[in-house]
Protein backbone atom coordinates (compact mmCIF):
# COMPACT_ATOMS: atom_id res chain seq x y z
CA UNK A 1 0.00 0.00 0.00
CA UNK A 2 1.13 3.46 -0.80
CA UNK A 3 -0.35 6.91 0.66
CA UNK A 4 0.49 9.72 -1.07
CA UNK A 5 0.26 13.15 0.60
CA UNK A 6 -0.09 16.22 -0.82
CA UNK A 7 2.59 19.07 0.31
CA UNK A 8 -0.12 22.13 0.60
CA UNK A 9 -1.93 22.98 3.37
CA UNK A 10 -1.08 21.42 6.97
CA UNK A 11 1.80 19.55 5.28
CA UNK A 12 3.72 21.92 6.58
CA UNK A 13 3.02 22.00 9.81
CA UNK A 14 2.62 18.45 10.25
CA UNK A 15 4.73 16.76 7.97
CA UNK A 16 7.29 15.73 10.43
CA UNK A 17 4.45 14.05 12.50
CA UNK A 18 2.98 12.36 9.78
CA UNK A 19 5.59 11.17 7.89
CA UNK A 20 7.78 9.37 10.62
CA UNK A 21 4.11 7.77 11.86
CA UNK A 22 3.96 5.87 8.57
CA UNK A 23 7.92 5.00 8.30
CA UNK A 24 7.27 3.55 11.86
CA UNK A 25 5.02 1.55 10.38
CA UNK A 26 7.11 0.72 7.65
CA UNK A 27 4.04 2.31 5.22
CA UNK A 28 5.02 3.88 2.04
CA UNK A 29 4.56 6.90 0.87
CA UNK A 30 5.02 9.54 -1.58
CA UNK A 31 4.63 13.59 -0.96
CA UNK A 32 3.77 15.38 -4.16
CA UNK A 33 5.91 17.80 -5.51
CA UNK A 34 6.85 21.57 -4.89
CA UNK A 35 3.95 23.82 -6.04
CA UNK A 36 4.70 24.89 -9.49
CA UNK A 37 2.54 26.51 -12.52
CA UNK A 38 1.12 22.92 -13.35
CA UNK A 39 -0.02 22.24 -9.94
CA UNK A 40 -1.45 25.56 -9.67
CA UNK A 41 -3.73 25.20 -12.80
CA UNK A 42 -4.63 21.65 -11.90
CA UNK A 43 -5.64 23.38 -8.80
CA UNK A 44 -7.20 26.37 -10.47
CA UNK A 45 -9.30 23.62 -13.01
CA UNK A 46 -10.73 21.57 -10.75
CA UNK A 47 -11.33 23.75 -7.76
CA UNK A 48 -14.74 26.56 -7.62
CA UNK A 49 -13.43 30.08 -8.45
CA UNK A 50 -14.28 31.42 -4.87
CA UNK A 51 -11.77 29.38 -3.56
CA UNK A 52 -8.46 30.97 -1.89
CA UNK A 53 -5.12 30.63 -3.65
CA UNK A 54 -3.72 28.17 -0.74
CA UNK A 55 -7.53 25.70 -1.18
CA UNK A 56 -6.84 25.88 -5.02
CA UNK A 57 -2.93 24.85 -4.49
CA UNK A 58 -4.38 22.07 -2.76
CA UNK A 59 -6.41 20.38 -4.98
CA UNK A 60 -3.55 21.03 -7.52
CA UNK A 61 -1.47 18.93 -5.07
CA UNK A 62 -4.52 16.18 -5.04
CA UNK A 63 -4.91 16.09 -8.17
CA UNK A 64 -0.67 15.69 -8.96
CA UNK A 65 -1.75 11.95 -7.04
CA UNK A 66 -4.52 10.49 -8.11
CA UNK A 67 -3.18 7.43 -10.13
CA UNK A 68 0.54 7.65 -8.49
CA UNK A 69 -0.99 5.90 -4.69
CA UNK A 70 -3.59 3.94 -3.44
CA UNK A 71 -4.77 6.50 -1.01
CA UNK A 72 -4.51 9.65 -0.75
CA UNK A 73 -3.83 11.44 2.95
CA UNK A 74 -6.61 13.93 3.70
CA UNK A 75 -6.28 15.39 6.91
CA UNK A 76 -9.40 16.91 8.92
CA UNK A 77 -9.12 19.91 11.20
CA UNK A 78 -12.32 21.09 13.28
CA UNK A 79 -11.03 21.84 16.39
CA UNK A 80 -7.97 21.52 18.31
CA UNK A 81 -6.56 21.69 22.03
CA UNK A 82 -7.45 22.17 25.45
CA UNK A 83 -9.23 25.33 24.82
CA UNK A 84 -11.32 23.90 21.70
CA UNK A 85 -10.29 26.09 18.85
CA UNK A 86 -11.81 25.83 16.02
CA UNK A 87 -10.20 26.69 12.65
CA UNK A 88 -10.45 27.96 9.09
CA UNK A 89 -13.47 26.67 7.64
CA UNK A 90 -11.81 25.10 4.44
CA UNK A 91 -9.55 22.83 7.00
CA UNK A 92 -12.87 21.25 8.67
CA UNK A 93 -14.12 21.07 4.94
CA UNK A 94 -11.39 19.95 3.20
CA UNK A 95 -12.20 15.98 3.12
CA UNK A 96 -15.71 16.67 1.73
CA UNK A 97 -14.73 19.27 -1.23
CA UNK A 98 -12.11 17.23 -1.89
CA UNK A 99 -14.25 13.92 -2.27
CA UNK A 100 -16.79 15.77 -3.80
CA UNK A 101 -14.63 17.45 -6.62
CA UNK A 102 -13.48 13.92 -7.49
CA UNK A 103 -16.60 11.74 -7.09
CA UNK A 104 -16.67 10.82 -10.55
CA UNK A 105 -12.93 9.14 -10.22
CA UNK A 106 -14.10 7.29 -6.93
CA UNK A 107 -10.84 8.12 -5.23
CA UNK A 108 -10.12 6.28 -2.50
CA UNK A 109 -8.82 9.15 0.53
CA UNK A 110 -7.14 8.17 3.79
CA UNK A 111 -9.43 9.38 6.27
CA UNK A 112 -8.45 11.57 9.50
CA UNK A 113 -10.34 13.48 11.64
CA UNK A 114 -9.17 16.14 14.87
CA UNK A 115 -12.32 17.47 16.50
CA UNK A 116 -11.90 17.68 19.99
CA UNK A 117 -15.56 18.84 20.88
CA UNK A 118 -16.48 15.48 19.46
CA UNK A 119 -14.04 13.74 21.38
CA UNK A 120 -11.98 12.76 17.99
CA UNK A 121 -8.09 13.74 19.70
CA UNK A 122 -5.12 13.88 17.60
CA UNK A 123 -3.83 10.37 19.03
CA UNK A 124 -7.72 8.86 18.46
CA UNK A 125 -6.98 10.39 14.59
CA UNK A 126 -4.00 7.94 14.42
CA UNK A 127 -5.16 4.85 16.26
CA UNK A 128 -7.97 4.83 13.61
CA UNK A 129 -5.75 5.66 10.72
CA UNK A 130 -3.40 2.85 12.07
CA UNK A 131 -6.17 0.55 12.58
CA UNK A 132 -7.55 0.99 9.05
CA UNK A 133 -4.07 0.52 7.41
CA UNK A 134 -4.18 -3.33 9.30
CA UNK A 135 -1.48 -2.42 12.21
CA UNK A 136 -2.22 -3.63 15.71
CA UNK A 137 -2.57 -0.88 18.78
CA UNK A 138 0.83 -1.87 20.00
CA UNK A 139 2.17 -0.72 17.04
CA UNK A 140 0.63 2.14 16.03
CA UNK A 141 0.56 3.27 19.79
CA UNK A 142 4.57 3.42 19.61
CA UNK A 143 4.73 4.59 16.17
CA UNK A 144 2.79 7.46 17.53
CA UNK A 145 4.90 8.66 20.89
CA UNK A 146 7.98 8.33 18.25
CA UNK A 147 6.59 10.62 15.70
CA UNK A 148 5.18 12.90 18.53
CA UNK A 149 8.67 12.71 19.72
CA UNK A 150 10.36 13.71 16.13
CA UNK A 151 8.22 16.60 15.94
CA UNK A 152 9.03 18.01 19.16
CA UNK A 153 12.74 18.15 18.01
CA UNK A 154 12.09 19.31 14.59
CA UNK A 155 10.40 22.66 15.93
CA UNK A 156 13.26 22.83 18.99
CA UNK A 157 15.59 22.82 16.17
CA UNK A 158 13.67 25.38 14.26
CA UNK A 159 13.47 27.88 16.20
CA UNK A 160 16.47 27.56 17.66
CA UNK A 161 18.24 28.72 14.17
CA UNK A 162 15.56 31.21 14.03
CA UNK A 163 17.17 32.62 17.54
CA UNK A 164 20.51 32.47 16.33
CA UNK A 165 19.44 35.20 13.56
CA UNK A 166 18.56 37.43 15.65
CA UNK A 167 22.26 37.79 16.20
CA UNK A 168 22.83 39.39 13.35
CA UNK A 169 23.37 43.15 12.57
CA UNK A 170 21.39 43.03 9.65
CA UNK A 171 17.75 44.47 9.36
CA UNK A 172 15.70 41.79 11.08
CA UNK A 173 12.06 41.41 8.92
CA UNK A 174 9.30 39.23 10.73
CA UNK A 175 6.90 37.73 8.68
CA UNK A 176 3.58 36.96 9.64
CA UNK A 177 2.10 34.02 7.47
CA UNK A 178 0.64 30.47 7.64
CA UNK A 179 3.57 27.34 6.94
CA UNK A 180 0.98 26.61 3.80
CA UNK A 181 2.04 30.15 2.59
CA UNK A 182 5.14 31.35 3.54
CA UNK A 183 7.12 27.48 2.70
CA UNK A 184 5.41 27.32 -0.66
CA UNK A 185 7.98 27.45 -3.63
CA UNK A 186 5.67 29.12 -5.37
CA UNK A 187 3.77 31.42 -3.42
CA UNK A 188 6.36 32.18 -0.51
CA UNK A 189 9.56 31.29 -1.23
CA UNK A 190 9.97 34.70 -3.39
CA UNK A 191 9.55 36.79 -0.44
CA UNK A 192 12.19 35.10 1.77
CA UNK A 193 14.65 35.00 -1.02
CA UNK A 194 14.32 38.59 -2.47
CA UNK A 195 14.52 39.86 1.78
CA UNK A 196 17.99 37.60 2.03
CA UNK A 197 18.91 39.24 -1.72
CA UNK A 198 18.06 42.71 -0.10
CA UNK A 199 20.07 41.64 3.20
CA UNK A 200 17.75 40.98 5.51
CA UNK A 201 17.20 38.17 7.67
CA UNK A 202 13.66 36.81 7.79
CA UNK A 203 12.19 36.41 10.47
CA UNK A 204 8.88 33.71 10.65
CA UNK A 205 6.18 34.01 12.69
CA UNK A 206 5.12 30.79 12.54
CA UNK A 207 8.48 29.56 13.78
CA UNK A 208 7.59 30.21 17.62
CA UNK A 209 6.65 28.29 20.89
CA UNK A 210 3.16 27.88 20.12
CA UNK A 211 1.47 27.50 23.57
CA UNK A 212 3.34 30.91 24.88
CA UNK A 213 1.68 31.99 21.61
CA UNK A 214 -1.68 31.44 22.13
CA UNK A 215 -1.01 32.63 25.72
CA UNK A 216 -0.04 36.00 24.38
CA UNK A 217 -2.93 36.10 21.55
CA UNK A 218 -5.37 36.02 24.67
CA UNK A 219 -4.48 39.21 25.85
CA UNK A 220 -4.45 41.04 22.72
CA UNK A 221 -8.19 39.52 21.69
CA UNK A 222 -10.18 37.18 23.91
CA UNK A 223 -13.06 37.03 20.84
CA UNK A 224 -9.96 35.80 18.53
CA UNK A 225 -11.47 32.53 16.98
CA UNK A 226 -8.92 30.76 14.77
CA UNK A 227 -5.98 28.34 16.40
CA UNK A 228 -3.57 29.19 13.35
CA UNK A 229 -4.25 32.97 13.62
CA UNK A 230 -3.65 33.03 17.30
CA UNK A 231 -0.43 31.74 17.07
CA UNK A 232 0.74 34.17 14.06
CA UNK A 233 -0.73 37.05 16.54
CA UNK A 234 0.70 35.94 19.64
CA UNK A 235 4.20 35.67 17.88
CA UNK A 236 4.01 39.12 16.82
CA UNK A 237 4.05 40.20 20.48
CA UNK A 238 7.05 37.55 20.93
CA UNK A 239 9.00 39.03 18.89
CA UNK A 240 7.66 42.73 17.90
CA UNK A 241 10.92 44.61 19.33
CA UNK A 242 13.41 42.09 18.21
CA UNK A 243 12.64 43.04 14.63
CA UNK A 244 12.58 46.14 12.17
CA UNK A 245 9.42 45.69 10.15
CA UNK A 246 6.76 43.22 10.36
CA UNK A 247 5.32 41.82 6.41
CA UNK A 248 2.12 40.69 6.58
CA UNK A 249 1.57 37.69 4.04
CA UNK A 250 -1.98 36.42 3.13
CA UNK A 251 -3.61 34.31 0.30
CA UNK A 252 -6.26 36.02 -1.91
CA UNK A 253 -9.27 35.76 -0.79
CA UNK A 254 -8.38 34.49 2.53
CA UNK A 255 -11.31 35.64 4.61
CA UNK A 256 -9.56 35.28 8.14
CA UNK A 257 -6.83 36.48 7.68
CA UNK A 258 -8.31 39.83 5.86
CA UNK A 259 -9.84 40.50 9.46
CA UNK A 260 -6.92 39.25 11.65
CA UNK A 261 -4.58 41.67 9.57
CA UNK A 262 -6.37 44.69 10.06
CA UNK A 263 -6.63 43.99 13.94
CA UNK A 264 -2.58 43.28 13.49
CA UNK A 265 -2.75 46.84 12.08
CA UNK A 266 -4.52 48.59 14.64
CA UNK A 267 -3.07 47.13 17.56
CA UNK A 268 0.68 46.97 17.18
CA UNK A 269 1.74 50.48 16.20
CA UNK A 270 5.56 51.97 15.96
CA UNK A 271 6.84 49.21 13.77
CA UNK A 272 6.98 49.13 9.39
CA UNK A 273 4.38 47.28 8.26
CA UNK A 274 3.47 45.99 4.86
CA UNK A 275 0.08 44.12 3.64
CA UNK A 276 1.12 41.78 1.21
CA UNK A 277 -1.50 39.83 -1.01
CA UNK A 278 -0.93 36.37 -2.53
CA UNK A 279 -2.83 35.95 -5.65
CA UNK A 280 -0.44 33.00 -7.52
CA UNK A 281 -0.13 35.48 -10.53
CA UNK A 282 3.06 34.79 -12.94
CA UNK A 283 6.29 36.86 -12.27
CA UNK A 284 7.57 38.75 -9.14
CA UNK A 285 8.78 42.32 -10.42
CA UNK A 286 5.79 43.55 -8.22
CA UNK A 287 6.40 42.02 -5.21
CA UNK A 288 10.15 42.52 -5.74
CA UNK A 289 9.45 46.14 -6.00
CA UNK A 290 7.09 46.90 -3.37
CA UNK A 291 9.78 44.74 -0.70
CA UNK A 292 12.48 47.26 -1.79
CA UNK A 293 10.64 50.20 -0.76
CA UNK A 294 9.61 48.46 2.47
CA UNK A 295 13.03 47.75 2.94
CA UNK A 296 14.44 51.08 1.94
CA UNK A 297 12.82 52.43 4.69
CA UNK A 298 13.36 49.86 7.35
CA UNK A 299 17.01 50.79 6.35
CA UNK A 300 16.69 54.72 6.84
CA UNK A 301 15.12 54.34 9.94
CA UNK A 302 17.32 51.96 11.36
CA UNK A 303 20.17 54.27 10.76
CA UNK A 304 18.71 57.45 11.75
CA UNK A 305 18.33 55.75 15.28
CA UNK A 306 21.98 54.56 15.25
CA UNK A 307 22.83 58.26 14.47
CA UNK A 308 20.68 59.30 17.12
Amino acid sequence: MKIGIPRAFLYYKYHVLWETFFEELGIEYIVSPETNKDILKRGTMHAIDESCLSSKIYTGHVDYLIDKCDYIFIPRVATLGSHKDTVCSKFQAIYDVINNTYREKNLKILYYSIDVINKDTELKAFLKMGKFLGKKKVQIMKAYYIAKQAEKTAKMIDLNNQNNLFKSDNPKILIVSHPYNIYDEYVGKPITNTLKELGCEPILACVVDEKQARDKAKKISKTLPWTFNKELVGAIDIYKDKVDGIILASSFPCGPDSLVNEMIIRRFKGKPIINLTLDGQEGTAGLETRLESFVDIIKIRKNEVVNE
